[in-house]
């Protein structure tokens, strides 16, 4: 999945990806936040919710976010997280694909610990914030790679062109853990007591965080999706993956129909195709 000796593609990469967000059936304020953005050297532009776009001369970042906690203060969560990223990211641009080693890992932990600290300090002086977090769950997508960096229950899939749809970051949750050490089955998490409470986040309380990082080589025909967790408690996996491949890149639908099966969270997906 992640082969190290992969050369820069010939040509440049091209992105088509669509988000779509929705409040459910039950909130009354939407605590998911989404953002698609592109970066060069010089500055960072801020994209639509659909899109196409070359990876020949600017780097891309998709990410979701799921507030939660501190009054009403979990919507504001998610949108620090996602509006702290253009921060950091444009004075890594240029990292080509065989220079990875130099450091994205760091980058991206920087990144992270940044935001946390962020939601951290807020809810320590402000009596409204107290307890606020947010999960996190970014791309960055680079000449021949695709970085990711994530923490809490958000999730990104990897759906390669000739493979298995694979969820390639962690629930940071016991429920999470289970599912992973095949200890319970997709029906036992779904139904699982404890599968909200998460034993990582953004703020939210949390000393120190561990997020987990890692990078997927891309190829052409490859899809990626980030959701939160109101898109999984609607869909099982067989059917995120049916509708993750559908021909057309447009997540509406799939966000709609996650939210008529349960709709009782936020619903959030970002799906990006490689071409």
């Amino acid at each position: 999945m992640t082969p190290t000796d992969l050369e820069e593609p010939a040509h440049p990469l091209i992105l088509n990806w669509s988000g779509s967000t929705h409040v459910g059936r039950f909130r009354k304020n939407n605590e998911d936040a989404f953002l698609a953005l592109n970066f060069d050297a010089r500055e960072t532009r801020y994209l639509g919710k659909t899109g196409r776009g070359s990876m020949d001369d600017a780097d891309f970042v998709f990410a979701v976010s799921d507030g939660m906690g501190g009054a009403n203060s979990g919507e504001f969560a998610s949108k620090i997280a996602v509006e702290k990223i253009t921060r950091l990211l444009p004075a890594s641009f240029g990292m080509a694909a065989q220079h990875l080693e130099t450091g994205f890992g760091d980058i991206l932990r920087e990144l992270f610990e940044r935001i946390h600290h962020a939601i951290s300090d807020l809810g320590r002086y402000y009596p409204e914030c107290q307890g606020m977090g947010a999960t996190l769950s970014l791309c960055w997508f680079m000449p021949g790679w695709m970085c990711f960096c994530h923490i809490g229950d958000s999730r990104i899939y990897y759906l390669p062109k000739d493979g298995e749809m694979i969820q390639i970051t962690h629930d940071h949750s016991h429920v999470g853990w289970l599912r992973r050490s095949g200890k319970i089955n997709e029906r036992e998490a779904r139904t699982h007591p404890g599968k909200s409470s998460l034993s990582q986040a953004l703020g939210g309380g949390n000393q120190k965080i561990d997020p987990h990082i890692g990078r997927v080589a891309c190829q052409p025909g490859d899809r990626f999706l980030i959701c939160s967790d109101g898109l999984v408690d609607g869909l099982w996996d067989r059917r995120i993956d049916e509708m993750a491949r559908g021909e057309e890149i447009d997540v509406v639908k799939m966000v709609e129909f996650a939210v008529s099966e349960s709709g009782r969270d936020n619903t959030t997906a970002l799906l990006i195709e490689v071409s």
